[in-house]
């Protein structure tokens, strides 16, 4: 079955379906839901286009709106914004998260400019409630032009199979470049969850829904307000350290350790396919929320890059507006060098990631599994950058660079004059890996607070996370 007969197999959900598969059952109440546009005449149907609504989710309050991508295309009219811009103003006023379903062709080409208003009262309104409430965004149809940029506006995004994001369509593209390209190859899901644009991707607007739920779980109703805490559950494999190879130069996926410290079923990758040398996942401890992230071996060896930097420093930025401890997992050979990363913007996105560690207020855990090398030793939440607990495990190596590397500058001329090149380089690289490398010289050094078995690792955590919050079950 081709993609195509694929996705028109899929029965879409009208506004309303929408909102009932991501609320609690019974709790939607539409809001605005019999306006129409005096702009558009017999045409004019009640709600314009979008369903607002107040419902609840897990038993918490939620402002919601859907799209209806059936009429005019979803596009936006002006009254169809003044809704979307009330369920915004009403969430800013209860403190409560946000949830749109967008399925917009874009500004509505009957209402000029009064279109592209109600789009930039749309934009104001989600940017000023940046940091404030959690937004959510499902991409759940074509969304293009202003019906792209207003879920990038918010904090997550998540697309469905068949939808498609772009900012200018295929037939602009085709008038404008001459090239021949469909909605789907254009802005498909295949694309943004490569590109850092969408966070998840699900098969239908179920699915959709029931992930938006699962993030919720996760997520204070608002800057400030109390985490969601469910009881504790035990670890999916007792020791992380089962899954870690001893040399450090052996790949592993970081995703396999961590079930050795998160609560069982707890791990929510956000952005799992861009920038794959970093993981970023949601998870708790003991039920509590957390924030991870993580370096990942199985992909570049774990280093740092430009993408990395940037996926890692959003989420990052993203964990401390909501009051979600970070725990920086780290297992890095440092940031990836070349031409090609400098004309990437190396510099500033590792600059970023160093501005959002430093600049966190949220409690900032860190733990070093088997190395942790130069400008990455730093940037992932070392002790000087503001962590509150940096522990090591007993292997692990912390310095500028591995020893081999090491005395291949400091030992250069030294080396060129031997007889017996390799002897006296793994000579010299011992003695400088038991001066500068170990852990034990870190933690006597005070760059390390303790040195922790990994089986040890979970219980440390969970009992630091306890102390930074005060001694108690909530932050």
């Amino acid at each position: 079955m081709s993609a195509t007969l694929e996705r028109e197999s899929v029965r879409r959900l009208d506004p309303l379906e929408r909102l009932e598969a991501l609320c609690d059952p019974g709790s939607v109440r539409p809001l605005r839901s019999r306006v129409v546009s005096p702009r558009l005449g017999a045409r004019a149907v009640a709600g314009d286009g979008v369903l607002g609504a107040t419902g609840c989710v897990n038993g918490r309050p939620i402002a919601c709106y859907a799209e209806d991508g059936s009429f005019l295309g979803g596009s936006l009219g002006e009254r169809h914004a003044d809704t979307i811009v009330r369920v915004l103003q009403m969430a800013e006023r209860a403190r409560i998260p946000v949830v749109g379903f967008v399925e917009s062709g874009g500004a509505r080409m009957q209402e000029g400019t009064a279109a592209l208003a109600g789009y930039g009262r749309i934009f104001r309104q989600t940017v000023g409630l940046t940091g404030v409430v959690p937004q959510i965004s499902v991409v759940s149809g074509a969304s293009a032009g202003g019906g792209a940029y207003s879920p990038a506006l918010t904090d997550l995004i998540i697309m469905t199979e068949d939808a498609a994001m772009f900012l200018t369509g295929p037939g602009v593209v085709r008038e404008a470049l001459g090239e021949e390209i469909d909605a789907i190859e254009l802005g498909g899901h295949r694309v943004h969850e490569h590109n850092g644009v969408c966070h998840l991707v699900e098969h239908d607007e179920r699915a959709a829904a029931s992930r938006v739920r699962d993030l919720l779980a996760y997520l204070p109703s608002a800057a400030g307000s109390s985490l969601p805490l469910l009881d504790p559950v035990g670890p999916e494999i007792p020791d992380p350290g089962l899954v870690v190879p001893d040399e450090p130069r052996r790949v592993y996926d970081v995703r396999d350790a961590l079930r050795g410290i998160v609560d069982a079923g707890s791990q929510l990758e956000l952005c799992p396919r861009w920038a794959r040398n970093v993981v970023t996942t949601l998870g708790r401890i003991e039920g509590r929320p957390v924030g991870i992230v993580a370096n990942q071996p199985h992909h570049l060896a774990g280093v740092l890059d430009a993408e990395g930097s940037e996926k890692a420093a959003r989420f990052v930025s993203f964990c401390d507006s909501f009051g979600l401890p970070l725990i920086a997992v780290v297992d890095t050979p440092g940031f990836m060098p070349g031409s090609k990363q400098e004309r990437a913007g190396v510099i500033r996105h590792g600059a970023s990631l160093v501005r959002a560690f430093a600049a966190a207020r949220v409690p900032k855990l860190t733990v070093v599994l088997r190395k942790s090398y130069g400008g990455a030793y730093i940037t992932m939440n070392s002790r000087d950058l503001g962590a509150d607990l940096v522990l090591a495990w007993p292997e692990a190596e912390l310095g500028i660079m591995s020893a081999r590397a090491a005395v291949g500058v400091v030992h250069r001329r030294r080396l060129t004059a031997s007889d017996d090149v390799e002897g006296l380089r793994a000579q010299l690289a011992d003695e400088y890996f038991d001066e500068h490398l170990r852990a034990e010289s870190a933690a006597a050094s005070g760059f390390v607070d303790e040195l922790v078995e990994p089986g040890d690792t979970r219980e440390r955590l969970a009992s630091a996370l306890w102390t930074l919050a005060g001694g108690s079950r909530g932050l």
